[in-house]
């Protein structure tokens, strides 16, 4: 329920059982999980029952809430199994689901009446008469579509219920379709991105051919233009639109990533129960990087506006040690415009690299060592940085490395190879380890 001037819900995304325990290690509030059906994001890992049973447990035994994801958009074959997966949801008992079809809305009320229902931004929530329509049926909570400002969530809040609550996104990727409506993946690979299996066609590299005709009429006016191509909508003759192209091509419909981290107050302002965190796709090194740096920050925004001011450049800072694209405030302020365009001709950027979560710390040979899974390659006489949920990083230099049968190794060949490395840093369960990067030369 809305309350003026309590902060936000922290929601963050997890792909895993594991990513699950890495987000609540680093402070979420709640977390929101697919299941391997029925949910929008069909090429993540995805939770199978049973996981989503140990996941349910072990986040309610840390006061943390979990949403589950139910929210694509049904064809009729899709509702075949519906009754079946939404009775085992409602034994589940997570905290809510997140629907956007009507149909599967209607059944989610019939089936499992006791576990609230969280409208996604799937269902283009735009205006305080869609709230007001999803409230009456019962709906708890609506998530904003994308494509609102905050002047308009004001008005949103100010024209429904204080019990219903608002949800919105304030970080991660954006889409170039409204909402995620989109027919690229579709057209391209037959991979329906409404029913939860994108290819990501808008992240692709495109070449786009030089039209001689606008190349001519634009250097006649404007000089040369050896370095551009235009696109020409067959409806507007004559109006080019300029391509920038570079080595690897260009990224015509590629969105930047959307970053609130130094709005936040104007998110509460507006009347905002839960602040959410896009990437169910992503790895656990994304999950804290944006769980701790949110929690951090909200923790902060509790002391006074003063204390968070204080730790911007941190957050900044912080945010950036995974991988991501250019940031900007997305729709928020108003439609983007000249620098703070939401498309843009960079790829993702990256300073740091996954290298693996804590799972344990045991004894090897007299020796403190933690358990690690790898998930990218690292060596003995390396500097890796561990992630404590405070905000502290501890950088240390592997010592050594056990193989599963205690055998001393200088790396490990193959990911997903169980390691213990040798270290007195001080790490628990769930923390992260990076590699830092040297930042990439301009």
């Amino acid at each position: 329920m809305h309350h003026q001037g309590d902060l936000p819900e922290l929601l963050i995304p997890a792909s895993s059982l594991e990513t699950l325990k890495v987000a609540v290690h680093y402070g979420a509030d709640a977390v929101y999980i697919g299941g391997e059906a029925y949910s929008l994001r069909a090429k993540a890992i995805n939770f199978t029952e049973d996981e989503m049973r140990q996941g349910v447990s072990w986040a309610h035994a840390h006061g943390v809430k979990v949403y589950v994801t139910v929210n694509i958009l049904a064809h009729n074959e899709d509702l075949e199994k519906a009754d079946e997966y939404l009775s085992f949801l409602g034994q589940l008992k997570p905290d809510a689901l997140l629907v956007a079809d009507p149909g599967l809305f209607s059944l989610a009320r019939r089936i499992c009446p006791q576990i609230p229902l969280h409208i996604s931004t799937q269902a283009n929530n735009v205006n305080y008469e869609t709230f007001l329509f999803w409230h009456r049926l019962g709906a708890q909570r609506v998530v904003c579509g994308r494509e609102l400002s905050l002047a308009e969530i004001r008005k949103i809040r100010a024209n429904i219920p204080d019990e219903l609550e608002i949800e919105a996104f304030v970080h991660g990727a954006m889409c170039i379709s409204y909402s995620g409506r989109c027919l690229l993946s579709n057209f391209f690979t037959g991979r329906d991105a409404n029913r939860g299996a994108c290819t990501h066609p808008c992240r692709w590299q495109y070449r786009v051919l030089q039209s001689s005709e606008a190349k001519q009429d634009l250097q006649s006016s404007k000089g040369s233009a050896e370095k551009q191509a235009w696109i020409e909508e067959e409806s507007r003759p004559g109006e080019y639109l300029p391509v920038y192209e570079n080595e690897r091509g260009t990224f015509l419909f590629n969105s930047k990533d959307l970053c609130m981290i130094e709005h936040i107050p104007d998110m509460i302002d507006a009347g905002i129960d839960s602040l959410k965190i896009e990437g169910r796709m992503k790895n656990a090194l994304y999950v804290a990087t944006t769980a701790r740096t949110y929690r951090k920050a909200l923790d902060c925004l509790k002391q006074g506006r003063e204390a968070y001011e204080a730790g911007m450049d941190w957050y900044r800072e912080q945010i950036k040690d995974c991988t991501f694209r250019p940031f900007t405030t997305g729709f928020f302020y108003g439609k983007p415009g000249g620098s703070e365009q939401i498309y843009d001709s960079n790829t993702y950027e990256k300073s740091s690299t996954y290298l693996g979560c804590v799972q344990d710390i045991v004894q090897i040979g007299g020796h403190r060592c933690i358990e690690v899974i790898q998930k990218n390659k690292f060596s003995v006489g390396e500097t890796v940085n561990l992630m404590r949920p405070d905000g502290r990083d501890e950088e240390f230099i592997v010592e050594e490395i056990f193989d599963e049968n205690g055998r001393r190794i200088m790396s490990a060949p193959h990911p997903q190879q169980k390691l213990y490395v040798r270290t007195d840093a001080d790490a628990e369960r769930y923390d992260v380890l990076r590699r830092k990067e040297a930042a990439p030369q301009a």
